[in-house]
């Protein structure tokens, strides 16, 4: 395993030497990438923050970033602890934002446009939002909002994220390795089930309407079953046009009439190409039940140390909900 880590200050392109290891971190929404390392400083060594990041893995780009932290460790000669993030850390800002008849991946473009981000392939999201509107929101959220809407309405899934210095939206559905995580490739997990948390059996969609006395159409649908072993949970949401209720409903409590499992796992052999919205191949024995599926992740750490690659993941599908 080759490892490659720059940092670029103007027209210079410095090699430090990451002392203490390399960890570089993944979520699947809500949260660029951050690249960690501690490096010696010498007399050559010059950075600040806004320097751009790169690191190289076996010689593949797999992170750009800009040094946002730098914290001095101990007397000199003393050790530069760095966090640097992609572009995703812009996401940050609030904005304003109204629009009629966009696709999530169009907002997606606009967006970058007015914030001068760098972009790559936006894969089409099919889904055409009638309207929104954002008022003071940060643009993860904006996006969120129209990635959400989507899967709501479709039952697919897109993942942005940051490919090494170009914004990227893929269908998770595109996102499947040929990695397995088990008993023998990770050193231990934690696994827990709930109802405590975005699991609902009963949906209740609603539109406006000049036809009916409380102004609203209303449609409903329930597992009965569940509710009979849970009680009552329920989420209740609108929609703009009274055409998609019923669709709307219906893949909603397909989507979340189910427990919560979360699936935790540590120090797995690392494989770059893992990173939040992949899925990997899974197989455990849980008590409650047995995985040997694809499931999908939600957050991954990669560590890089003497000559050692490993990853610790929080991982979802299926039945498991975050």
């Amino acid at each position: 395993m080759k490892i490659d880590l720059t940092i670029q200050n103007g027209k210079q392109i410095y090699y430090p030497i990451a002392e203490e290891g390399i960890t570089l971190e993944w979520e699947r929404k809500g949260a660029p990438g951050k690249l960690k390392f501690s490096c010696i400083k010498d007399k050559t060594l010059s950075f600040q923050e806004g320097n751009i990041v790169r690191l190289a893995v076996d010689g593949k780009p797999v992170f750009k970033g800009y040094v946002f932290t730098k914290s001095r460790l101990g007397k000199s000669p003393y050790l530069i602890e760095v966090t640097a993030y992609d572009q995703l850390r812009y996401f940050k800002n609030k904005y304003t934002y109204a629009y009629e008849n966009k696709k999530a991946n169009e907002v997606v473009k606009d967006i970058a446009g007015q914030f001068q981000l760098e972009t790559g392939m936006l894969d089409d999201s099919g889904y055409v939002i009638p309207h929104r509107s954002e008022s003071d929101a940060s643009l993860f959220d904006i996006v969120q909002n129209a990635l959400d809407e989507t899967t709501k309405m479709t039952g697919k899934m897109y993942v942005l994220y940051d490919d090494a210095g170009k914004l990227t939206l893929k269908n998770s559905e595109n996102m499947k390795l040929d990695v397995l995580i088990d008993g023998d490739t990770a050193s231990d997990y934690t696994y827990s089930s709930t109802i405590d948390n975005k699991t609902y059996n009963r949906i209740v969609i609603t539109s406006k309407s000049e036809n009916t006395d409380s102004g609203q159409n209303i449609y409903t649908v329930s597992d009965d079953a569940k509710i009979k072993e849970w009680g009552v949970l329920q989420y209740t949401d609108s929609v703009s046009q009274p055409q998609n209720m019923k669709y709307k409903a219906e893949t909603m409590l397909r989507n979340y009439s189910s427990k919560t499992r979360s699936l935790s796992i540590s120090d797995a052999f690392g494989d770059i190409r893992v990173r939040g919205g992949s899925y990997v191949a899974a197989k455990f024995e849980l008590g409650d039940m047995n995985i040997q599926n694809y499931l999908l992740v939600e957050h991954v750490t990669h560590k890089f140390k003497q000559n050692q690659h490993l990853m610790d993941l929080k991982l979802r599908g299926g039945t498991f909900v975050n």
